[in-house]
């Protein structure tokens, strides 16, 4: 079987500067272009979607949809997201590009989605690209790998847990 798709997922950092990315890659022509056009053409308040760049008319290879996770609700959120996680993200599709976790050569033939968490309460620019950059390649990663693997899963699963709930020892 021929994989068309690749989906991976991060979260990098701490606080209210963490990142929290879920990427999807696909080919051309394959299912993820009917995802990635419908996401770019239906913009909701709060939530615009758009292409990722290296710098200003330079967009990403593999094209790369930006897809923010929280509603943009007052200027600097706008700001964190749409600068700092932006070109985190663009750094991150780059060092999965560089790594060889992307293929050079089929880079210009495929399309990436991007969902990217930045917190309305973010407040550390750099931190927020960092985190941002080394969650996007992270995720990137793990979808080259199929990570994770059901058996992690199921380990994980046995006591959930995320940044936002813990549930007390001995549960």
């Amino acid at each position: 079987m021929t994989m068309t798709s690749q989906f991976g997922e991060s979260f990098i950092g701490d606080g209210v500067n963490a990142a929290h990315v879920n990427t999807v890659l696909g080919i051309i022509g394959g299912p993820v272009e009917t995802a990635w056009v419908t996401a770019l053409a239906t913009p909701r308040p709060g939530h615009a979607a758009f292409v990722a760049t290296a710098a200003p008319g330079i967009p990403l290879r593999p094209m790369t949809l930006f897809v923010n996770k929280a509603t943009i609700e007052v200027e600097r959120h706008g700001e964190l997201t749409w600068g700092a996680a932006q070109a985190g993200v663009a750094g991150g599709v780059c060092d999965a590009v560089l790594d060889g976790v992307i293929s050079a050569a089929t880079a210009a033939d495929r399309l990436l989605i991007v969902a990217v968490w930045v917190n309305p309460g973010a407040d550390d620019e750099d931190a927020v690209y960092a985190n941002n950059r080394k969650a996007t390649a992270t995720a990137l990663r793990h979808g080259s790998l199929g990570l994770p693997t059901v058996d992690a899963v199921l380990e994980a699963g046995a006591a959930p847990w995320n940044a936002y709930f813990r549930r007390p020892s001995g549960d």
